[in-house]
């Protein structure tokens, strides 16, 4: 009994000194830093310093040739009552809440249509197609279809529509920007949801077929509730995305005389032009309080979605 009690305390042992300090993590934590610094310095200077450099230039006045001034907190100030930038403030969250509610909805009708196809997998691909397609070609293609003599009203002519609309009028444009947006944008979210989808074992659809639910009743108390966590991921990439929404403006401007009219600015344009705009003074450090303020606004509402969006998770079986 006592040899038994032994070999037991120096397997013990025996274990601890291994776990503790063995050869092999030794060799680990030699190896941790000159495997971690080349990415670590690659992330310092391509990110860190341009955002610490970014939020220093806030406080400062700078067309990027002449001297830095400091102008404290008064580009700040300034943005609160610049009526361009609440205008892309509006906008930005106009496609946020708008083009992110049809974005959805046109997503989960289609990955509940798909998951009842055979072939599912080639419609998936063609949806995904967009994504690989620079804005500026979906801004160029809609000036073509869209623009007076395109082939849109060309075919509405051909129905009897003397008077078409004039798709492309100043009035027009922020709903075709953020209609193409959710062209664009559903086949990417509905490729990532319908991921989430296919893990769902049949039987729960099969046990709620036998209680008597529908389609809806299926997707309200399957498909969404056991989806939730995907749905919550993808709502944020979009919130994120909503931030970027930028060559799609710059090109439909040019519809109507190469400059983006000021009714269809977002807070991407307008760091642009604050920093590189002909048409008024640069102005790198008004360009960075922007981005700043966006970029605040933005987390606040991830922070705030995934707090309102948060459930106890769901444990497949």
């Amino acid at each position: 009994m006592s040899d038994t009690a032994a070999r037991a305390r120096g397997a013990r042992g025996y274990g601890a000194g291994a776990g503790a300090g063995s050869p092999m993590e030794r060799a680990q934590r030699r190896t941790f830093w000159p495997f971690l610094a080349p990415a670590l310095t690659v992330f310092t200077l391509f990110f860190l310093a341009p955002v610490a450099f970014s939020l220093w230039l806030g406080f400062q006045s700078w067309d990027g040739v002449s001297e830095v001034h400091g102008r404290g907190l008064k580009n700040y100030t300034n943005l609160l009552h610049d009526r361009l930038f609440l205008t892309s403030l509006k906008n930005t969250a106009l496609i946020l809440v708008v083009g992110g509610a049809v974005v959805f909805v046109l997503s989960f009708a289609v990955t509940v249509l798909l998951r009842e196809m055979r072939d599912r997998r080639a419609v998936r691909y063609v949806l995904f197609f967009p994504v690989l397609v620079n804005p500026l070609v979906f801004g160029v293609m809609t000036g073509l279809l869209f623009r007076p003599t395109g082939i849109v009203n060309t075919l509405l002519g051909h129905l009897g529509v003397d008077d078409p609309p004039k798709w492309l009028a100043e009035q027009n444009l922020l709903t075709m920007i953020v209609g193409v947006t959710v062209w664009a944008g559903t086949g990417y979210y509905t490729t990532i949801l319908m991921s989430g989808v296919e893990q769902i074992p049949t039987t729960y659809y099969e046990a709620a077929e036998l209680d008597g639910a529908g389609a809806w009743g299926r997707f309200r108390h399957v498909t969404l509730p056991l989806s939730w966590d995907v749905v919550t991921v993808c709502a944020l990439l979009w919130t994120i995305s909503t931030v970027k929404v930028f060559e799609l403006v710059l090109v439909f401007g040019g519809s109507t005389g190469g400059i983006p009219p000021n009714s269809t600015y977002t807070t991407a344009l307008y760091v642009y032009e604050s920093a590189f705009s002909a048409r008024t003074t640069r102005d790198f450090g008004v360009s960075s309080a922007a981005a700043l303020i966006s970029l605040v606004l933005i987390a606040v509402v991830a922070v705030l979605l995934r707090r309102v969006m948060r459930r106890d998770a769901i444990q497949l079986s």
